[in-house]
């Protein structure tokens, strides 16, 4: 996880530098910085959802995304400008949602397989309970608050597999187009509007009638955490 710092971001340029430009000199590499903070701010929001589209947890969506912009930063020599630098960045957050996935799972494994083991004959609580399962969780009633209502369809739309998850996330939550959306996740056009469409059907039997097919504005992607995550990424970026 990235270290936190608590000053806050540098102003950016107007005028941004060529972010494919090598920043081998001092002067190239503040320039480059500034340049590539106008970048993150740009692209945050967006990249934050697909980030937490993919690992389904808002903190874990949050390392996802700071590691992808420091590796985004160390290759920019490799970006070629051919796709557009957000659908270049998408591609890192993939990435590193993938690999932090399979850290994630390893780590999942060990502890349930620590869960089997039988207890110490001593009685020192040396290994892991089991978690419990989760309660089932009720209808929906029509009668619910806004912000309850919300609130569940928050809760449900993070419990989708996250193929699922990233196409709506996407496409309504963000409201970027099929081809766009396509174009983020490397998927046919096709494939986004059957997951999407399959999202919604499961969506409306977790929620029933609470679920009207308007999403509204939901993972509110607020200043702080954006300022956040790029004080974070300049940190490490500037660390000798």
């Amino acid at each position: 996880m990235l270290s936190a710092m608590n000053v806050p971001a540098p102003a950016v340029r107007p005028a941004e530098p060529d972010l494919a430009a090598p920043a081998s000199a001092d002067v190239a590499q503040q320039d480059g910085l500034r340049a590539f903070e106008a970048e993150m701010r740009r692209h945050n929001q967006r990249l934050f959802r697909l980030a937490f589209a993919l690992v389904g947890d808002e903190a874990e969506a949050e390392d996802v995304l700071q590691d992808s912009y420091v590796r985004a930063y160390e290759h920019l020599a490799t970006f070629e400008g051919r796709s557009g630098i957000g659908i270049w960045l998408a591609r890192i957050v993939r990435n590193q949602a993938i690999d932090h996935l399979r850290v994630r799972q390893a780590r999942q494994a060990a502890i349930a397989l620590e869960a089997e083991l039988p207890p110490r004959p001593d009685g020192a609580d040396g290994y892991l309970e089991r978690a419990p399962a989760p309660p089932h969780r009720a209808s929906v009633e029509l009668d619910r608050s806004r912000e309850e209502v919300r609130a569940m369809l928050q809760q449900a739309i993070a419990t989708l597999a996250p193929h699922f998850r990233a196409v709506f996330m996407l496409r309504e939550v963000e409201g970027m187009s099929v081809e766009d959306t396509a174009a983020y996740l490397g998927i046919p056009a096709a494939t986004v509007k059957s997951r999407d469409h399959r999202a919604r059907i499961l969506l409306k039997q977790e929620l029933g009638p609470a679920f009207d097919g308007r999403v509204g504005d939901i993972f509110e992607f607020q200043r702080e955490r954006c300022d956040r995550i790029v004080a974070r990424v300049l940190d490490v970026l500037r660390a000798p």
